[in-house]
This record gives structure tokens, sequence and C-alpha cells, in this order.
């Protein structure tokens, strides 16, 4: 079927929302892109004036893709090499999406991604529909072909998984940077005191290299192993400058509504580190270092003023 300007028109105006539902439901960047492409294929090809509800219709081709890919997502994930981490979204991107209230905030970061993955692929979908998107039981209902009974008794069951494993981490911006700015102070004066300071007792410290770089298969855990593993990640050596072939620049920025430590060289992102900060400190590291998960960002980054870097590495 060929697609009148004004179909063309309402598909593209609903893309920014399909992206961003699909990068909550996948954690992947690229994967959302190719969901939402193959959600166009399907809109061209269906009979669209007899669709009564564009909106609801596009949703539910979009939210069935995402079920199959997170069907065999699951299978992949479990042949991963390492710590899986999603991949990451630097400030601006908009396939953030919305961002006005603290559960729109929450369902995009690291934190909360990575508990999505603990989710059946429905408790996922409706989570993400509901929290992120103000989606009604109703709406969610159809979607997924289950009562509207079924689909309260799913999102109770997934917002108790991601509680059991999540820390609130609303910090004003201004604190955010200061601690940060403190953090890297720490991590560059060569001791391991001053970093233990800034961390919670449970600290961690997660690394995704996707067998493509090196990094740690399990966490380190604990503020003294994670100040320990700061400070010689921060600390120059022959090996680093080795591996990281140049001069590496680390700006602070913010990557999946999270302060956030941009790692380049050469322009080009070789790590985007998200700290998690709560009221007692730093309780978390997640560094995606992943190659393949960091072609947008660094596009994104090629794209933008980022200023001066907080701290160089040669």
């Amino acid at each position: 079927m060929v697609l009148t300007g004004n179909q063309i028109d309402l598909f593209e105006a609903s893309m920014p929302r399909l992206k961003a539902i699909a990068y909550r439901l996948l954690g992947s960047a690229s994967d959302a892109e190719d969901a939402v492409q193959d959600t166009f294929l399907r809109w061209q090809s269906a009979d669209v004036d007899r669709i009564e509800v564009p909106e609801a219709w596009l949703t539910k081709v979009l939210t069935n893709l995402c079920l199959n890919q997170l069907t065999s997502a699951r299978a992949r994930r479990e042949t991963y090499v390492g710590q899986w981490l999603p991949e990451p979204l630097l400030a601006g991107d908009p396939m953030l999406g919305p961002a006005e209230t603290v559960e729109q905030r929450e369902s995009v970061s690291f934190a909360v991604l990575a508990l999505m993955e603990r989710l059946s692929p429905n408790e996922r979908v409706v989570y993400v529909l509901r929290e992120a998107f103000g989606y009604p039981h109703r709406r969610i209902a159809e979607i997924l072909d289950i009562t509207e009974a079924s689909g309260q008794q799913i999102l109770h069951r997934a917002k108790k998984h991601i509680a059991e494993g999540r820390t609130r981490t609303e910090i004003d911006e201004a604190a955010a940077r200061r601690i940060v700015d403190e953090f890297l102070t720490a991590a560059t004066s060569g001791r391991t005191e001053p970093l233990v300071r800034l961390l919670t007792a449970d600290a961690v410290a997660i690394g995704d290299g996707g067998g493509k770089v090196p990094a740690r298969t399990r966490p380190f855990e604990g503020a003294v192993a994670v100040a320990k593993f700061m400070r010689s990640l921060f600390t120059p050596n022959q090996a680093a400058r080795n591996l990281l072939g140049g001069t590496a620049e680390i700006h602070v920025s913010y990557a999946n509504g999270l302060p956030a430590l941009v790692v380049t060289v050469d322009g080009r992102v070789i790590g985007v580190m998200c700290l998690e900060i709560t009221a007692d400190g730093i309780a978390a590291f997640r560094n995606q270092a992943n190659p393949d998960k960091l072609e947008r960002a660094t596009r994104q980054w090629a794209a933008t003023d980022h200023g001066e870097p907080a701290l160089r590495i040669n």
C-alpha cells in the first residue's frame, strides 16, 4: 500500500514516543531503531484507512515486536560475555523520552533498566507503559490481550521486583556535580581512603566490555574493593596507555538521566560510566565500555559542544 502524506506524517509524529518505549523495553538504542522501522513496514502494508486509533495500533505492533525480541534477547544474554549493561543515551538524546516525573526518569536509568532484566517480558511491558508513559490499564490490557485485572497484578509484581533492588537516586544537579568533582579528586589522589568516604558501604562497580574490551566478569562489591579499583582505574600507567591508544579525556556529563563520566580518545567515546548517587554516597558505578554499544554515543558526542574535559589521562 502507498501511504499518503498525512499517513506518513502521522507515523513520523509517533516516532519519538515509539522509540522511547522500545528503548526502555529492549535496553538497546539500535534494537529500538530496528523495532520502530519494522513497525513502519507493518504500517505501510496495513489498511491504514480502517485503523480507528492509529496510536494504539502502532503501540500494539511495536510492543509485540519488542516482546519477540525480549524472548530471544534473554537467550542471548545467557551466553553474553561478562556483565550486561544497557546501551547508554547521553543527555539530550530524544530517545530518552519523557522525564517530568520521578517514575519516568527512573525508568530510563541504568539502575532500573538493569533491574528490568529480571522481569518477564509481560512485566516489563506493563511496567514501562504504565510507569513511564502513563497508559491506562484498559489500554495496556488491549495491547497485551489480557484482562485489566491481570494487568494490574502484573504491574504489582513488576513494581515489587524493581523496588526490591532499587535505591532512590533523586538528587539535585548541583549536589550531584559536587560529588562527582569530589570523586575525581579522590580517584586521582593515589589514595584509597578519600574514595571510601565517598562511597556507600555496599557500593558496587560493574563494567560491560561485551568480550570486546577487558572488563571484570564479576562486579566489585563493597566500599574498599570499589575504591581500590577506582584508584587503579584513574592512575596512569603504561598498560592503560597501551589499552587506550591515546590520551583519554574525561568529561562530566549526564547519561540516562544520571551523572556520568564520558571517556573519549580522539573524539571517540570509549566509555560511559553512570554514577548512582544517594544521600549516603555513591552507591554504584556502571560503566559501558562495549564498543558496539557506544556508536550512538560517539555520534551524538561529535555533534554537541561539551567543553573542556574535567580530567586528562596521558
